[in-house]
């Protein structure tokens, strides 16, 4: 069942684009990197979560408070979350990078998240390429916690996927 305040495909690509215009680099996770990696929408999707360059929040931000987008969550430097009536919500994850590449995102414990360089690919969505996690990386983000029904259809999709990579390399 689709609910009107999900993100839809038009959405994701228009929130894509007001960043990129903005000059801010973001890459998908969550349900929406999934189906960016499988190359498909698979389900509703509540919102779409997005990791940005932590030097690149503000700009990001600015530009989808130009879409209509308001501070609903902030607990930055973790997270904060954004919300539009009608259009939805978009999940912003700041990263920040080292000089080699890796991502690293505060934890709410103090700790840290690492998001190494070779996680960062490409899937798309609605034919359109983007930005996205890889499915290691969404493995390990899907790990340590019980996961909800969605979760566990994502975490079908992503084990098939990982099938599928690994039977190819095997091939190879």
């Amino acid at each position: 069942m689709i609910n009107p305040a999900d993100m839809n495909t038009d959405e994701v690509h228009t929130v894509l684009d007001t960043l990129a215009a903005a000059g801010c680099n973001a890459w998908i996770s969550g349900g929406w990197g999934v189906d960016a990696l499988f190359g498909r929408q698979t389900r509703p999707h509540r919102d779409l979560d997005l990791a940005v360059a932590a030097e690149d929040e503000a700009a990001a931000l600015l530009a989808l408070g130009r879409l209509g987008y308001v501070i609903e969550t902030d607990w930055r430097p973790v997270r904060v979350e954004v919300v539009a009536e009608a259009r939805g919500r978009v999940d912003l994850h700041p990263l920040k990078f080292d000089e080699v590449g890796h991502g690293h995102q505060a934890g709410l414990d103090g700790g840290s998240f690492r998001w190494p360089k070779e996680c960062f690919t490409t899937g798309a969505i609605a034919g359109r390429p983007v930005n996205c996690i890889s499915v290691e990386q969404q493995l390990l983000f899907h790990s340590g916690y019980e996961p909800r029904d969605i979760d566990r259809a994502d975490l079908a999709l992503l084990h098939t996927l990982a099938t599928e990579a690994k039977r190819t390399s095997d091939i190879v």
